[in-house]
């Protein structure tokens, strides 16, 4: 058709032909050589303007992300080093003086690798322990339990502790005191709660999941290899035989035993005689009290003013900075991801 255009990819405005004679309309109106090649040069001027604004807004583009790595590196510098001057302030900060309380907190799960494992308690309780001017020291405890290991590291150096003797310590259960916290608070020579507290689920628990038939639908081959026939007996995909169940169960009732025998030592005949008390049932601290799980009802601020005379609090709890638990939490979810063994034991100490 007579209309029709052709667009130059590079110009995006009309093609334009080789020649002079290929401008004319009908064969008449030719364009001189002059006006043509002022048409061309225009147009290479134009494909050279478009060139430059590309490689501008490129380079832009790159300058901006170069300047946000920028940022973010100085943002986690100056926290590493806000870190780490943090650590050295605390650690090498002078000791609480004057007459004081030494609060010890057990927050969370108890773990290896949490912010209640058995070293960071320890050395908050020691550090404590050594100040003269310290004149109990009390464990503040919101803690569901956890690992039994962990549990019973604190409770044997509490009852090193109070035997001892020369100052009180004591445990407050705040929210929840269950399992291997009420494992830790039964070393302390007195237990406080509030009426709504959670107390007591004295017992021990693990669980999975069975999913070999989840796997034989699915088609998929579980491929593991043992030498010995046990070995992978807690694995969720492989069926646990009869014996296998049996073994498990006196594994569990071992260690229950184990919280058993602790929380009579520790309470002694303040217990009383309810064969319900370490079926792993939970329950309110104005019932653990009846119960003997509980000594009186109070609240760490109410302990402080009745029996220290309203004394400063003072926290001994060592601190965890940032990186180092978000770099635990990291190794724990990379070795989930990789199938690597885990240290967290399967036997809780913990309220399900």
């Amino acid at each position: 058709m007579a209309d029709e255009r052709n667009d130059d990819p590079w110009t995006g405005g009309e093609e334009v032909p080789a020649g002079d004679d290929a401008r004319a309309d009908g064969g008449a109106g030719k364009e001189d050589g002059a006006d043509w090649r002022e048409r061309r040069q225009w147009q290479q001027w134009r494909l050279m303007e478009r060139w430059m604004e590309g490689v501008l807004v490129e380079q832009r583009r790159t300058r901006r992300w170069k300047l946000f790595f920028r940022f973010v590196f100085a943002g986690l510098l100056l926290a590493l080093v806000w870190a780490v001057f943090q650590g050295v302030r605390q650690a090498g900060g002078p000791a609480p003086s004057g007459p004081h309380v030494a609060v010890v907190r057990v927050e969370g799960a108890i773990d290896a690798e949490g912010r209640a494992s058995a070293e960071r308690i320890i050395e908050g309780v020691r550090q404590a322990w050594r100040n003269p001017d310290a004149r109990a020291v009390v464990l503040d405890i919101n803690s569901p339990g956890g690992s039994p290991v962990q549990s019973q590291r604190v409770y044997a150096e509490l009852r090193r502790l109070v035997a001892q003797g020369g100052k009180p310590v004591v445990a407050v259960i705040e929210d929840i005191g269950a399992s291997g916290a009420y494992y830790i608070a039964s070393a302390a020579g007195t237990i406080y709660a509030s009426p709504a507290s959670l107390v007591g689920s004295i017992g021990v628990i693990h669980a999975g999941f069975g999913l070999q038939g989840a796997i034989d639908k699915l088609g998929v081959e579980r491929r593991v290899f043992t030498s010995g026939e046990n070995k992978d007996f807690l694995d969720p995909f492989a069926p646990v035989t009869p014996e296998q169940r049996q073994f498990w169960q006196q594994v569990l009732d071992t260690t229950h035993r184990q919280f058993i025998d602790a929380v009579k030592a520790g309470r002694g005949d303040r217990l009383a005689d309810d064969p319900r008390l370490f079926s792993g049932l939970v329950w309110t601290g104005e019932q653990a009290v009846s119960l003997g799980l509980v000594d009186e009802l109070a609240s760490l601020e109410q302990l402080d003013r009745e029996r220290f005379d309203a004394l400063p609090l003072e926290d001994y709890t060592p601190s965890l900075d940032p990186f180092t638990r978000l770099s635990r939490q990291f190794g724990r979810v990379a070795a989930e991801w990789l199938g690597l063994p885990s240290t967290r034991s399967p036997v809780r100490y913990q309220a399900y």
